[in-house]
């Protein structure tokens, strides 16, 4: 879908100098933010660069720019124990690069982890390998794009650990707003109102609606992909970490006590979080805060039965 909605660009785009089809910049706290210059010694330079040196280095520029070689997250991120990744994903930048060089860009604000074998909530559970969910047993870092409803789609990253992966459950838009709306309008009913940039990705199926994330994704790798990977934000100094709420997941409830499981992970306090657990945040800020074997019997989800249903599939559209 971005591809299409780009495509009357894409000649256009294609014959400009590479300079010019750099993307633009954020909107928002990131509007003044450049891209990162790499320089080399010209002493370095053992011999003239030749035309056709030039010329390969112009094709592999199409996918990779002189920021995304500074920023963007190798192999060595991704192979750490699923709930380690799964927190260590927010506040990093996912960004999707279209067919005419546009680049969509959204900041991880919400988070799952699934463990695998032992995760009876997991769709690898007891270790059961299918052709649908191969790609949670593939090397971490591995894209595993699934189905659900019929019609939606939902995006996780493998992680260490048999059979374990992450959701990507919510974005923050940070750039190609209008791309990301046009890509989510056209999945909704004619005549519905405007989308909220906050509503763009704030769900696990949204934000692959927004950032285009198609089923043949399914088994790419986030570390190498041109077309999809995830990015350090520059802006965001590593020393301070990050107020992370644990709650827990989501949409599992026939799964007994895997649903309790606090294993969904997101920023205290941001709007695009598609689902607030006020009694978890209360827990979390009285000092009993969950740890990972799982809640304590004095907490109360406040996302439980219909309730949390009727929420759950407000998610996807």
């Amino acid at each position: 879908m971005c591809d299409n909605i780009m495509a009357g660009r894409k000649r256009k785009m294609l014959a400009m100098p590479i300079a010019a089809a750099a993307p633009e910049q954020a909107v928002n706290k990131h509007k003044n933010q450049t891209d990162v210059k790499l320089k080399v010694p010209l002493a370095k330079l053992k011999k003239p660069i030749e035309k056709n040196v030039q010329s390969a280095e112009t094709e592999r520029s199409h996918y990779f720019t002189k920021t995304d070689l500074q920023h963007r997250l190798g192999q060595d991120f991704f192979n750490q124990p699923c709930i380690s990744l799964a927190k260590a994903f927010l506040g990093k930048v996912l960004v999707r690069r279209c067919a005419d060089g546009a680049e969509l860009r959204g900041r991880i604000v919400e988070t799952e982890a699934y463990l695998g074998g032992e995760d009876r909530a997991s769709h690898s559970a007891g270790g059961k390998r299918t052709e649908r969910n191969t790609a949670m047993f593939m090397k971490p870092g591995t894209i595993y794009v699934y189905p659900i409803y019929g019609i939606y789609l939902c995006m996780n990253v493998s992680s260490e650990g048999e059979g374990a992966a992450v959701l990507l459950r919510s974005l923050e838009p940070l750039q190609g707003q209008p791309i990301m709306r046009q890509l989510r309008t056209a999945r909704r009913k004619e005549g519905a109102r405007e989308l909220k940039d906050k509503e763009l990705c704030n769900g696990p199926s949204k934000l692959c609606q927004a950032l285009n994330i198609p089923r043949c994704f399914d088994r790419r790798d986030l570390a190498s992909d041109p077309e999809v990977w995830l990015e350090r934000d520059p802006s965001v100094n590593p020393a301070e970490p990050y107020d992370i709420v644990s709650a827990p997941r989501i949409g599992i409830e026939s799964h007994g006590e895997w649903a309790k499981k606090p294993w969904r992970f997101y920023l205290r306090g941001h709007p695009c979080v598609s689902v607030v657990n006020k009694e978890a945040e209360r827990q979390s800020e009285s000092g009993n805060v969950m740890n990972d074997s799982g809640p304590s019997d004095s907490v109360v989800q406040s996302d439980t039965g219909q309730h949390n249903v009727k929420r759950t599939q407000q998610e996807y559209s």
